[in-house]
């Protein structure tokens, strides 16, 4: 998605930035199914600076996925 020029569906913007829902606490990560112990992976969201509205979420390493 780095590639794609970005237009909010809801706003009309250009204007988007990247966060991190998770990190450094397995609160927010998304995990595999059936794994309790694991910590899993951030996921990043891409976003609307203006209105908020997601334009892409994305797992930071979905290499920790079998």
């Amino acid at each position: 998605m780095e590639n794609v020029k970005l237009v909010c569906k809801a706003y009309g913007s250009d204007s988007f930035t990247t966060g991190q829902v998770g990190g450094n606490s397995s609160q927010g990560n998304i995990r595999p199914i059936g794994s309790i112990m694991t910590f899993g992976s951030p996921l990043l969201m891409t976003f609307c600076k203006n209105c908020g509205e997601v334009a892409s979420i994305k797992v930071d390493n979905p290499k920790k996925f079998p």
